[in-house]
């Protein structure tokens, strides 16, 4: 079924920016090869011409009745400034809160927004308190390089080891079980562990609910990064079972830049401390863990939208799209002499990311040359990933604007490309 202008519009004006708060339409799910359905999708989007753009793990493009909700709530907000600031905001910004809880999952005072995941996790990171010199922290060669840094620093400053791994390749999902589960046997100092749900390198998605469980039952805390996840997969937050869990609105979900969120459980927020920005006494949930000053406020007043918009299409529908997409190219591919396709074909382990490398072609450079010659030769725009322990790739990022005939002539870029640089 095509999507039309008018409920698309529906669901961006069911929320105006003062925060009066109505659900979006439900519409029956799309098959995910519906290329007429997806069509009259990607037209609520304003795509650069002359690319082909499969590099939108960056930040997600705000589908136009979005935008037009953004530039509205820009406008009210640089109208009324502060008037509008010291007496209607707060309760507006709670009532998004609000909605964004309830599509998580969680309750309204385990959620506090952030500029990003990044913001959230550092704050997560940083502010667990349960480390004591000689203990551990542990992470994995697929984890966000900040994420990464922010695990090295309390080296530093809590006089704790790191313990790195990386994980298998080709994986499995028992097989990533089983090397969580092998680190930690091997480090039994090991106090909090990284997860990356979907991987920004390889779009590898992590067991999270299994491990998390196999952590906690060894006294081990888990911090989750979702900044991928949330909107490319299907699920809520106590699908993962995690106590703390930073993630993104501006990649999948489609608001505007500047909008992320931090989770904490309710039962476990005393084991973050407050934000050093905050002044006593502390409130007992999630905001007092953060602090960050003066934001885009229109962006936050955008999610409604946002979710609007995402909710006409579903969730499940979505996610599927999404895989469709992936499983065009790189199933297509797979077993392809001197070809590596970097997620294995178990749909668990996968969402719209994948990445491939080409054989003996590890580096940076050599990955950056690939990402150039399809994007030279072939207008298919893509982007280079560094840091999974066997080498560098390229990583293929579809959107709900790319098309069936977007990713075959991918597809035969590639092609062209193994025939040339063998």
């Amino acid at each position: 079924m095509e999507l039309s202008r008018r409920q698309m519009m529906m669901g961006a004006a069911a929320v105006p920016v003062a925060g009066r708060l109505h659900a979006a339409p439900t519409l029956s799910g799309p098959l995910p090869d519906d290329e007429s359905y997806w069509a009259g999708i990607a037209a609520q989007y304003d795509v650069l011409p002359g690319v082909v753009q499969l590099e939108n793990g960056n930040w997600g493009m705000m589908a136009r009745p979005v935008l037009d909700h953004y530039q509205a709530a820009v406008r009210r907000v640089n109208r009324e400034t502060s008037y509008y600031a010291r007496r209607g905001l707060g309760p507006d910004l709670m009532a998004v809160r609000a909605r964004v809880a309830a599509k998580l999952g969680v309750r309204p005072d385990e959620i506090a927004f952030t500029r990003n995941a990044t913001e959230a996790l550092k704050a997560l990171i940083g502010g667990y308190n349960r480390l004591r010199p000689g203990d551990a922290v542990l992470y994995a060669d697929l984890d966000y390089d900040s994420m990464q840094a922010c695990c090295d620093a309390l080296q530093r400053s809590r006089g704790v080891d790191i313990v790195r791994i990386a994980l298998p390749e080709p994986a499995t999902h028992q097989g990533l079980i089983d090397c969580y589960a092998a680190a930690l046997d091997a480090n039994p100092q090991v106090r909090l562990i990284l997860l990356t749900h979907l991987s920004h390198r390889t779009g590898l998605v992590v067991p999270v609910r299994e491990i998390v469980a196999m952590a906690r039952a060894r006294s081990v805390d888990a911090i989750v990064d979702a900044a991928h996840s949330w909107g490319q997969l299907d699920f809520t937050l106590p699908d993962l079972g995690a106590d703390f869990v930073g993630l993104n609105l501006h990649k999948w979900i489609g608001a505007p830049l500047g909008v992320g969120a931090l989770y904490i459980r309710k039962a476990k927020v005393d084991l973050i401390d407050p934000d050093p920005a905050n002044a006593p006494p502390f409130a007992a949930n999630s905001q007092a863990r953060v602090h960050t000053g003066t934001v885009d406020f229109a962006a936050q007043l955008t999610v409604p939208a946002a979710l609007d918009f995402q909710d006409a299409i579903g969730d499940s529908a979505r996610t599927a799209r999404l895989r469709f997409l992936r499983d065009r190219w790189a199933e297509e591919l797979r077993g392809m002499s001197g070809l590596e396709i970097l997620t294995p074909p178990d749909p668990r382990l996968y969402g719209g990311i994948t990445s491939f490398r080409f054989a003996r072609r590890t580096n940076a450079e050599d990955n950056v040359a690939i990402a150039k010659l399809l994007l030279d030769e072939h207008r298919i725009f893509t982007v280079h990933r560094t840091g999974p322990a066997r080498g560098a790739c390229v990583r293929v990022t579809p959107a709900l604007f790319n098309s069936s005939a977007d990713v075959d002539l991918f597809l035969e870029a590639v092609r062209s490309l193994l025939r040339t640089l063998r």
